[in-house]
């Protein structure tokens, strides 16, 4: 015991070095994210059949995570905790178009233009309005809605409100109009153009320009680069289709689809290792949930079912639901001056270390005591394999039924009925059990007892920040939040 306490007490010596260390010559951030790509659906995670070279390039050369959870099973969700480090629910985003990202919150561009940064964003943002006066979404306020990125920290922008196609945006064809209409904004302007070809590309252009414009001035950058594939409508040129001319014709445009957000990753670093600013840049990628559909696609291909050939691999589950093929992404970071090239990672992390990570990197103290629900991975990016997550990952959704979760110390709790007198519980070993089949509940209540009574405390938690307790008056709560739990005999106590 002793031995192991000296260990973890150097780690974290160790780690709090190298922070310091960073702190003094800020690293460039960039974070990736890619649209509704599943687990199974690259080639560092077993994918046999996909090119995806510089994403399974990026694994070889830093870290591939193998449990990296994306916290929410859709898009806005997700992409609330990645800005924040806090859990959507905190502030009501539950669900897409609904809500925006509240000002009061201290997001990724906040935290490094503290630090004099340039910050920029490039690509959907689905976290709020572009405009007061127009939203794509039907049935949404513009105005109660009215969150843009250039609002929200960022100095440089090039984004829209919603998905569009991933391969000639103006091309309507078969789309639903005007929600993936392609409109893009820049700080608070529209830039019509002849927008063709690969949309990925037509972002990263600018992502590209911003982050060489940084470099030039010697000026650290942090930027989000947030994909539009394969999230439907998912399309891919003539060219890319003929990578998979021996598949399905909707495989052709998933597949092309997942080789171009790869393509514009290799783009990328390339683009930084020019500008000599590679080793000095940290990059995480991820996805911002599981595969769309039921993975049973209709025969004849539409820019729709085009997505249902995602694959979550060996999990349960798809998009929307918080079983690990809904939640459990691919993911993987490189930062050449200090990951250690090939490591794959066991240990669960998630999207809400995120913000806890850059905090430790810049030496940034959150100016008040409003909870994060992440971790700093720091150490783990330092190579410290003693490190262990110390803290729960939640989860909760109110789609389709008020499912919640709850992962700690290798188990997953899960009930997919919250709210009923009566909840049926699940209990998963995920170190020997990652299709999460054989349910524990039965045979360690005692166990299970314990992850709820941490759940309910933390949905406490939850609802005094929905009530605005964490911001300086006025707030107006947004959206909506899960119930706390029923009580009844069943109900655990902490008695």
């Amino acid at each position: 015991m002793l031995y192991r306490n000296l260990l973890a007490s150097v780690a974290l010596l160790l780690s709090l070095a190298s922070a310091t260390r960073a702190a003094d010559t800020p690293p460039n951030v960039i974070f990736l994210m890619a649209d509704d790509l599943g687990y199974g659906d690259v080639g560092f995670n077993g994918n046999k059949f996909v090119e995806t070279p510089h994403l399974d390039r990026m694994a070889k050369d830093g870290i591939r995570f193998t449990r990296f959870y994306s916290i929410g099973p859709i898009c806005s969700p997700t992409r609330a905790s990645v800005q924040t480090g806090r859990h959507y629910m905190r502030f009501g985003m539950m669900n897409v178009n609904v809500g925006k990202l509240p000002a009061q919150e201290i997001s990724l561009p906040r935290i490094a233009k503290s630090r004099g940064f340039a910050t920029g964003h490039f690509g959907k943002w689905h976290l709020g309005t572009m405009s007061r006066e127009h939203t794509q979404v039907r049935g949404k306020r513009a105005a109660e809605g009215y969150g843009p990125p250039w609002e929200r920290g960022y100095d440089t922008t090039f984004t829209t409100e919603t998905n569009i196609a991933t391969w000639d945006p103006l091309d309507y064809t078969g789309l639903r109009i005007p929600k993936h209409s392609c409109t893009f904004w820049s700080n608070g302007r529209q830039v019509p153009g002849d927008y063709k070809g690969s949309s990925e590309r037509i972002i990263m252009d600018r992502a590209i320009e911003f982050v060489s414009e940084s470099a030039t001035a010697k000026k650290p950058f942090l930027a989000t680069v947030w994909f539009y594939g394969p999230h439907s409508p998912v399309r891919a040129g003539a060219e890319l289709r003929e990578l998979y001319a021996e598949l399905p014709l909707g495989k052709q445009h998933y597949y092309g689809a997942v080789t171009f957000i790869d393509t514009e990753v290799g783009r990328l670093r390339a683009a930084l290792s020019e500008l000599g600013v590679e080793h000095n840049t940290l990059i995480f990628f991820c996805s911002d949930n599981g595969p769309e559909g039921t993975g049973k696609p209709a025969a004849e291909y539409t820019p729709y079912h085009g997505a249902y050939h995602g694959s979550a691999g060996r999990f349960r589950g798809r998009k929307r639901s918080l079983y690990n093929g809904g939640v459990c992404v691919p993911a993987v970071a490189v930062w050449p001056d200090v990951v250690r090239p090939g490591q794959t990672i066991t240990e669960p992390v998630c999207v809400l270390d995120y913000v806890p990570t850059l905090n430790e990197i810049l030496a940034h103290k959150m100016p008040d005591a409003r909870p994060l629900d992440g971790v700093s991975i720091l150490p783990l990016l330092n190579g410290h394999k003693q490190w262990r997550r110390e803290r729960m990952i939640p989860f909760a959704t109110k789609l389709r039924q008020q499912s919640v979760a709850l992962i700690h110390d290798g188990y997953k709790f899960y009930s997919n009925d919250w709210n009923k007198p009566s909840p049926s519980d699940e209990l998963y070993h995920l170190a020997d059990d990652h299709g999460e089949k054989h349910n524990l509940a039965a045979k360690n209540s005692d166990l299970l007892r314990r992850m709820k009574l941490e759940f309910i405390a933390w949905v406490d938690s939850c609802h005094n920040s929905y009530a605005g307790r964490d911001y300086p008056k006025p707030y107006t709560p947004q959206g909506s939040i899960i119930p706390r739990a029923t009580r009844t005999s069943s109900t655990p106590t902490a008695n």
